[in-house]
């Protein structure tokens, strides 16, 4: 008797589980993910105006680019004019090859 009465309980546990199941919406996976692509495009596409930026937008922004480097691209625009590509930061002291290809296209010449 008690093993039919369990027997019972179980078979309307596992009917009721199953219907829970199919009750329930499936969860889009792509629906999140274009959330975040999204949002990381929307982070990549302001981009830093060379000519036009303080130390702290460069410092913020910019990837390596500490208080002093930020001062030295302000002070090397200031004495020599605005730049005229991007490559031109690199002669700003303490900018090197690498340095200037980690914010390539965070970059542009306003």
């Amino acid at each position: 008797m008690r093993n039919a009465a369990f027997s019972a309980l179980f078979l309307a546990f596992l009917a009721s589980a199953t219907s829970f199941t199919h009750a329930v919406p499936a969860v889009k996976p792509e629906s999140s993910a274009s959330i975040v692509i999204q949002a990381s495009s929307t982070q990549q596409s302001t981009k830093v105006k060379l000519n036009s930026a303080d130390e702290e937008t460069l410092r913020r922004d910019l990837f390596g680019i500490g208080a002093s480097k930020a001062k030295a691209i302000v002070a090397y625009r200031e004495s020599n004019g605005p730049f005229t590509v991007v490559d031109e930061l690199l002669e700003v002291k303490g900018i090197g090859k690498v340095l200037l290809e980690k914010n390539r296209d965070r970059l542009e010449v306003n």
